[in-house]
């Protein structure tokens, strides 16, 4: 996985047995500034984009073969022992439904050169059927967290700590936020035929606004323990119209990304308070993402819950005090506490999607993405 914040690919090897999966290794490589920069400059139209897409692509690639190298080596295993990679590639574009009624979701990789290099079945695509049967294409990770927390979860909200009828949420924290919400014993949303439904949604952004004021104004990659953030203060009129954006209003379905919410559109909205010290505005983009994501939970369970976090922004203690302090009463911790430490869960949901797909069984949700229905997702290129 490689995800919007840009700092490069997990990896983890997976290994599926009747109690359920168990992760093996997990190995992150950084991106190096050169691409890290393509990858960002490819979010919007520039010259030549074309070329150099398809050689961020390969670039990609033998990223993602070194990462997989790095994993066998460490578990002493041959590629024909792995059944498959699941490899989501860079997003740079994510328009769905827009334009003429389908819109896009465009990924950068090269899957044919990752199976030649490795000499492993690759399964890639994981969106375009989804936004071909009229859906988001994203978020793909609710029917996994479904999968992987909804019977730990359900343990916890049996036992009363929540209620009988509070759902699990699950919170990616990454360079954008997304929500899973799993309905509790007595459920919570509720389909008309198909009673309880597992919801998914992006909140708006996680750590992409919070990362790249850093970058700009320290030179650091991140916010480290949201040490920074914590030495400022939030303006609240400067978070006033921060809120104001038109997504945080829109109902689910709805998904988003670097489009949207990049340093352009944060610099025009400095553009109203030019005042504000960086420290405050460090402060306040951190606000901004523990308000966006706490007032989406609260919208999903009218009563106290359990809140899983994973995803980069798990590791930022000031972030998650945050969020625990906007959900009095709510169990706010990272997954690792149901056994899976944050920074697998992204990557080991596409090990999980390869797998849906190698047999043939559907990974989307009509609840989460607005399609017509669930559909089989993902492309196989053979090793």
């Amino acid at each position: 996985m490689s995800g919007t914040s840009l700092d490069g690919v997990d990896g983890v090897v997976v290994r599926w047995n009747r109690s359920g999966l168990q992760v093996l290794a997990h190995h992150h490589l950084p991106f190096d500034d050169a691409l890290k920069t393509e990858f960002s400059r490819l979010n919007v139209s520039g010259p030549d984009e074309l070329h150099r897409a398809a050689l961020a692509g390969n670039a990609l690639a033998k990223l993602y073969a070194q990462v997989v190298q790095q994993l066998l080596a460490e578990q002493n295993l041959s590629p024909h022992q792995v059944r498959a990679i699941g490899a989501h590639g860079q997003t740079v574009r994510h328009q769905p439904l827009a334009f003429d009624g389908v819109g896009y979701s465009l990924q950068i990789q090269n899957p044919a050169l990752l199976a030649e290099l490795t000499g492993i079945a690759v399964v890639a695509d994981f969106r375009s059927r989804d936004l071909a049967a009229g859906g988001q294409g994203a978020p793909l990770v609710p029917a996994f967290h479904q999968a992987v927390f909804g019977a730990a979860a359900a343990t916890v909200t049996t036992n009363g700590a929540n209620g009988a009828s509070s759902p699990t949420l699950v919170l990616n924290l990454g360079g954008m936020s997304n929500l899973t919400v799993i309905p509790g014993i007595a459920g919570l949303e509720h389909h008309p035929s198909h009673g309880p439904q597992v919801l998914g949604f992006d909140c708006g952004p996680g750590n992409v606004l919070m990362d790249g004021w850093c970058q700009l104004h320290t030179g650091a990659a991140f916010d480290q323990d949201g040490q920074w953030a914590s030495q400022g203060q939030v303006h609240h009129g400067f978070l006033k119209l921060l809120l104001d954006e038109p997504f945080f209003k829109q109902a689910p379905p709805k998904s988003t990304g670097r489009d949207l919410f990049q340093m352009d559109w944060l610099h025009a909205q400095l553009e109203h308070h030019k005042a504000v010290a960086p420290a405050d505005v460090m402060a306040t983009l951190t606000e901004l993402t523990a308000c966006v994501c706490s007032q989406e939970a609260k919208r999903c369970s009218s009563s106290a819950a359990l809140l899983l976090v994973c995803g980069g922004g798990a590791h930022n203690s000031h972030l998650m005090q945050r969020l625990q302090a906007h959900l009095p009463g709510w169990r706010v911790c990272t997954t690792s506490e149901f056994g899976l430490p944050p920074m697998h869960v992204e990557a080991t949901a596409f090990a999980w999607l390869a797998r849906q797909r190698l047999n043939h069984q559907t990974s989307s949700l009509q609840s989460v993405t607005g399609a017509q229905g669930a559909r089989v997702l993902g492309s196989i290129y053979p090793a």
